[in-house]
């Protein structure tokens, strides 16, 4: 699968389809890159697909700021309009847009 071919891109915030969480996203990758052990752990009735990209999120739900991993299945824009509270956000983004944060030049390839 082409990276080019992802419904999300770096610096969008997203949020989860199930769980009450939000993020911006910091990386992709173009299919599952994570350990078996990880995906095992995931119940089966909800388990992603492996054949689909992931992304990597600065997250945070009502309570704490964190790390995600998670599928494009499982992600849809998040429409609050509101910046991510991560403390990564402003080591890694420029200035927030409403839907997504600035990338700077240093963070492109």
């Amino acid at each position: 699968m082409d990276i080019t071919s992802t419904q999300f891109s770096i610096g969008q915030v997203v949020r989860h389809r199930v769980y009450p969480f939000r993020g911006v996203i910091v990386d992709v990758d173009p299919e599952f890159s994570n350990t078996e052990e990880w995906w095992e752990a995931i119940p089966e009735a909800v388990r992603p697909r492996k054949d689909q990209p992931f992304y990597h999120l600065l997250a945070e739900n009502e309570t704490t700021t964190y790390h995600a991993y998670v599928s494009e299945q499982n992600l849809l824009l998040d429409d609050s309009g509101e910046p991510v509270n991560h403390p990564e956000v402003a080591e890694v983004f420029g200035e927030f847009h409403g839907d997504s944060y600035e990338i700077p030049n240093t963070y492109r390839n």
